[in-house]
């Protein structure tokens, strides 16, 4: 890594702390189970629940298995080789869904969707989403579309005036269909390469907020029948499992196309993230590990997959 930017090697030093309590129960527990063994159908058991409850999932769990089974059964094994072996059966995984969020020039503006349940951390990666675009010198616009809170408002127009953006917002309680029909006309009338709408956070499991979001995705597509051009699903990693079942959902109601991963610094369930590569195969896009500016990053599998099982880069 000593030819890598500093700012890059700062990133993956966050990102390898914010995964802490993700290895530790992955590296710790490897430790325990291949203290002078070998591997051999008991040890594989123990490794298969490990995983399982470090929620790497039951298919990744047995996809791992059986990759040990078939080159190293019977032979004496250390934690460090199953890390590494683990390691790269995680990256092997993860490395098809690491795409960053590409934008198409010729569509302006670009429009991004932003959906996900309550307190999952759109509005806050709407803001930092806003200041990497403006990083790489692209002209964003902000629509308030979480009408139901008059703090997600307030946070976003905070968001906008720190990153230099205009914000589309109106009064809390005003339809936020029609927001996103006005935010679209406005985005136009400024030639903006970017905008990102924020949704209100939803349930998984209330029918009529999730037909308001169909709603929005309607008129969205009467101003552009080729948008929304992304549907980011942002998602808690702290839920953990739960993530899986706010994926589905959403996915069947809006055409999900990416995901954002928040909150890795503040769980134990990190590997979560690799069921979900595991199961849905979806771009994940982003991730964050703390509430700085600067703690949304493009996901990389390589640094991710060492960084969960506790291994430097």
């Amino acid at each position: 890594m000593s030819g890598e930017p500093d700012e890059r090697r700062g990133w993956l030093a966050r990102l390898r702390a914010g995964l802490q309590r993700s290895s530790s129960r992955l590296s710790d527990g490897i430790g325990a189970i291949f203290s002078g063994r070998r591997l051999d159908a008991a040890t594989l058991e123990e490794l298969e629940e490990l995983m399982i409850m470090s929620d790497l999932g039951v298919d990744v769990a047995e996809r791992v298995s059986r990759t040990l089974s078939s080159r190293r059964l019977g032979t004496d094994v250390s934690a460090d080789e199953i890390r590494e072996a683990l390691a790269s059966e995680i990256a092997e995984i993860l490395e098809p869904v690491a795409m960053p969020l590409a934008i198409d020039p010729s569509r302006r503006p670009h429009v991004i969707l932003v959906v996900g349940v309550n307190g999952s951390g759109k509005t806050t990666t709407i803001g930092k989403l806003a200041r990497l675009f403006r990083a790489e010198g692209r002209s964003v616009m902000l629509a308030a579309g979480d009408t139901f809170r008059a703090a997600a408002i307030d946070q976003l127009r905070i968001w906008g005036e720190r990153s230099g953006v205009p914000v589309i917002a109106r009064d809390p309680g005003s339809d936020a269909a029609s927001l996103a029909f006005e935010a679209i006309d406005a985005a136009r009338a400024q030639d903006a390469d970017i905008l990102i709408i924020d949704t209100a956070g939803r349930l998984q499991n209330r029918d009529d907020l999730m037909q308001q979001l169909q709603k929005v995705i309607r008129v969205i597509a009467k101003q552009d029948e080729t948008a929304p051009h992304d549907c980011l699903l942002v998602l808690d990693a702290t839920t953990g499992q739960n993530a899986l079942s706010q994926v589905e959902t959403f996915r069947n109601l809006c055409a999900v196309s990416g995901l954002v991963i928040t909150k890795l610094d503040g769980s134990a369930r990190g590997g979560v993230l690799v069921a979900l590569a595991e199961r849905f195969g979806l771009p994940v896009h982003a991730v964050g590990v703390g509430e700085g500016e600067d703690d949304l990053r493009p996901f990389e599998a390589r640094e991710f997959a060492r960084g969960l099982v506790g291994m430097d880069g």
